[in-house]
């Protein structure tokens, strides 16, 4: 094994960021699959992955040159460019962190995280999140992710990375726990 924690430098990294998202999302999985092993609820386009990419690298996991895992990263701004996130992004920005709301803070936001099945348990998850640290920090104090409150396998994973539950609340797709990681 050659794990590697980089930003994905192609089209082809971003082509296997959607391949591993296919093999992850919630409505392609079993409910044993599911709670065991968690899941990834959006499915993103290459258009909306691409433009994230553009506005802000993407931290990917690369194991002898495949991507096996990613942490896909959003600025707010994408709320104004894709009209789906825009309630997203509207609620982030009122929510409290350290007694100030979110719009007070540099903050981005995590838009999806996942580990391929072959190396969940191997430290990619935490390895992932330390590279967005790294990458990160110098320009921002907090990163905040929505988590949903039937992933327990996701939020413990965010809990013992250091993110902690600031907010949650329920939107027509599902229950969601807000979450944050000051840096």
């Amino acid at each position: 094994m050659s794990l590697t924690f980089t930003t994905a430098q192609t089209d082809e990294d971003l082509r296997q960021i959607l391949s591993l998202q296919a093999q992850n999302l919630k409505t392609n999985l079993s409910e044993e699959a599911k709670q065991q092993q968690g899941f990834v609820t959006v499915q993103h386009t290459w258009e909306q992955l691409s433009l994230m990419h553009r506005l802000t690298p993407q931290i990917v996991a690369k194991d002898n040159g495949l991507v096996v895992g990613y942490a896909l990263s959003m600025m707010p701004e994408m709320g104004e460019l894709i009209p789906d996130l825009q309630p997203m992004f509207a609620l982030l920005e009122q929510i409290p962190w350290q007694g100030t709301p979110l719009s007070r803070h540099r903050y981005y936001v995590m838009g999806q995280v996942c580990v391929g099945a072959s190396h969940r348990g191997m430290g990619v998850f935490d390895g992932l999140y330390q590279q967005h640290r790294e990458v990160y920090s110098p320009n921002f104090d907090v990163l905040v992710t929505e988590i949903s409150k039937s992933n327990t396998r996701s939020q413990r994973a965010h809990e013992r990375v250091g993110f902690r539950t600031i907010f949650e609340h329920e939107d027509h797709v599902d229950t969601w726990n807000v979450v944050a990681w000051g840096y």
